[in-house]
């Protein structure tokens, strides 16, 4: 994949949304009210928001080793009525809303890799280190009302040959009748990978077999696991928000029995502070 096409595409994207672009309906009011979608932009022009992150989660996919990371939250955003650009940690990109029940989100992404490093246990032991990868991603989300007090969705990410594809179904529930984007959210998800991203996190190669003394594990693309979200975002001050975040996830049987895997599931949490300029 041709990384170097996703600035050019930027560009174009901002051509046409200073062409074509509507104003956004109330000044104030989010993208789409909902907290899983990022809009510190106030309504309209740019919106920056610095701070931290505290996350519970696993050393890697399918570990049961667990690991407290602090890191730096926060986003740069520019939105010109229903079009927002936006650069969010690891993710790069743009989204619009459409017809009032739709949203539109392409960008790029970078998915860190595995390394032996990660389990502290030595479970990965002998197994190669992974590469991160530049990842494109597409969603697209479809609102029941134009207050998308229900939605739901379907994402797409991929990128080069050891990477393979992910695709995410996912319906959500809004409660709360706020329209700036805060309150709580709580959405179930499906994934379904390629096998060879499948492979990339619970697969063994013959190689690595002699290695690592782990048996040769291939494993199939197709159905990946199931899991729930819950997201609340509020805010503290009139510039300071808080975002708090639980989930589980349920991998197939399949992966479940890769000698990679210690836990049938995983389960994340994060806390969030951030300055809102």
């Amino acid at each position: 994949m041709n990384h170097n096409i996703y600035p050019l595409a930027l560009v174009l994207v901002l051509l046409a949304v200073n062409a074509t672009s509507l104003e956004a309906e109330e000044t104030g009011q989010a993208l789409v009210p909902l907290p899983s979608v990022l809009d510190f932009t106030r309504g309209d022009g740019w919106g920056v928001a610095l701070g931290v992150s505290v996350e519970y989660e696993t050393a890697y996919d399918g570990s049961d080793e667990y690991e407290l990371e602090v890191e730096p939250a926060g986003a740069v955003q520019w939105r010109k009525g229903n079009h927002l650009f936006f650069w969010e940690g690891i993710e790069l990109g743009w989204r619009s809303r459409m017809a009032d029940v739709w949203l539109l989100q392409l960008g790029a992404r970078n998915e860190g890799g595995r390394t032996t490093d990660d389990s502290e246990d030595g479970k990965l032991d002998g197994l190669k280190d992974q590469d991160d990868h530049i990842v494109g991603v597409i969603e697209v989300r479809r609102g029941f009302g134009d207050d998308w007090r229900n939605w739901v969705a379907g994402r797409l990410m991929a990128g080069e040959s050891e990477f393979g594809v992910l695709g995410v179904l996912a319906a959500g529930h809004r409660f709360g009748s706020q329209k700036d984007g805060t309150g709580t959210e709580a959405f179930l998800f499906m994934t379904f990978g390629s096998s060879t991203f499948v492979n990339k996190d619970f697969g063994v190669t013959p190689e690595e077999s002699i290695t690592s003394g782990l048996p040769a594990t291939d494993l199939s693309g197709g159905y990946r696991s199931t899991g729930l979200t819950l997201i609340d975002r509020r805010y503290l001050t009139n510039h300071v928000q808080f975002l708090a975040q639980a989930g589980i996830e349920y991998y197939n049987s399949e992966i479940q029995a890769s000698p990679i895997t210690q836990k049938d599931y995983e389960v994340e949490i994060g806390i969030s502070l951030v300055y809102q300029f």
